[in-house]
């Protein structure tokens, strides 16, 4: 845990960031953890972009308008917000204080500009998703049949950068294999501590990495 200020309340809970670039799988990990972990719970963002087919308000996001986002932004409603792919996203520090006091842990499935607002402000234990590699990230775009050509590049060239930022979390994982990575983060949010194995697996990964984009060569 980082020795930081808790800007919330005392609570028994304890408050998990988990991020990673677009298409990594980070839903879909946390979605099968959580159903089988009735300790955990994931937090609700509020965010301007329109809702997908299927999505709730309140139960997948709290959708909002940019001018209803913006007005909650002055009045300090959020832990933690940030501005990804020309929409925002923010984490009411209301809801969070609300689970950690009831004694869940409470998971932010949010972005790196997010995380490193949460350390600044509030005791966190923080995982980054890896890929496997640039080329497996891409395909994986390319497959969910959600984006045009243009937008995958641009969420490919933001997965690098997003990706340079991987050592400011205590803990990475390699989403290589579904069951695997899945095992692996199941372990490391019950426990809350760095696991050098598992590290040891996303580093190879991040080689792999480097050796397809010099930009993560400096990560090494």
């Amino acid at each position: 845990m980082h020795n930081t200020k808790d800007v919330l309340n005392k609570s028994s809970g304890r408050l998990i960031v988990v991020a990673g670039p677009s298409g990594v799988g980070k839903t879909s990990l946390l979605k099968k953890i959580i159903a089988a972990s009735p300790q955990l719970q994931l937090s609700i963002s509020h965010t301007t972009r329109a809702p997908r087919a299927g999505e709730k308000d309140g139960q997948h996001y709290f959708f909002v308008s940019d001018q209803q986002f913006l007005a909650l932004v002055k009045d300090g409603v959020f832990l933690e917000h940030a501005l990804v792919f020309s929409h925002h996203y923010g984490t009411s520090k209301h809801f969070v204080q609300s689970c950690l006091a009831s004694g869940y842990d409470l998971v932010l499935e949010i972005d790196w500009q997010g995380a490193q607002q949460v350390r600044r402000l509030q005791k966190c234990f923080s995982v980054f998703i890896l890929p496997p590699s640039i080329a497996a990230l891409k395909t994986r775009l390319h497959n969910r049949n959600r984006d045009q050509p243009a937008v995958i590049a641009q969420r490919l060239a933001a997965a690098i950068a997003e990706i340079k930022h991987c050592p400011e979390f205590e803990q990475w994982i390699v989403n290589d294999d579904y069951q695997q990575a899945s095992k692996e983060l199941a372990h490391v949010l019950r426990h809350c501590l760095r696991d050098e194995d598992i590290m040891q697996r996303a580093r190879h990964s991040l080689l792999s990495m480097a050796q397809e984009d010099r930009q993560l060569a400096s990560l090494l």
